[in-house]
């Protein structure tokens, strides 16, 4: 059974920079889409960025563009978003998930996903 494990998070001050990685367990990611996602309390989680499964297509929200990569290991069955120039907004849990589509959308949504992350949270704060 898949399982999605997420690291890196953690507190940083504006402008700071935080990697976070996706683990998967159980099963390849190799042929899967992987999206990064994020929810703060009382408000609907939202896509960040998203990547194919061979990498040619990766997708980002207009909130994230040029501060955020996204980026896979499929030998390490990893997914990473590299996060730079941090800003208070982006205070939120991250979670990971993987679609059962090799192709991702344009707003990363995953209706059908096949396993979801338990989610790191990110503060960032002075």
């Amino acid at each position: 059974q898949l399982q999605l494990v997420e690291s890196g998070g953690g507190l940083v001050q504006p402008g700071g920079s935080l990697r976070l990685s996706c683990a998967a367990y159980g099963s390849t990611l190799e042929f899967n889409g992987v999206g990064w996602f994020r929810q703060v309390p009382g408000k609907e989680r939202e896509g960040v960025a998203c990547i194919s499964s061979s990498s040619v297509t990766t997708n980002y929200a207009d909130f994230v563009k040029g501060r955020f990569t996204i980026s896979r290991d499929n030998a390490k069955n990893t997914v990473y978003l590299q996060m730079n120039s941090l800003e208070s907004e982006d205070t939120a849990v991250y979670y990971c998930a993987v679609d059962r589509y090799a192709t991702v959308k344009g707003t990363c949504a995953m209706p059908a996903a096949l396993a979801w992350g338990q989610g790191t949270q990110v503060t960032v704060s002075s």
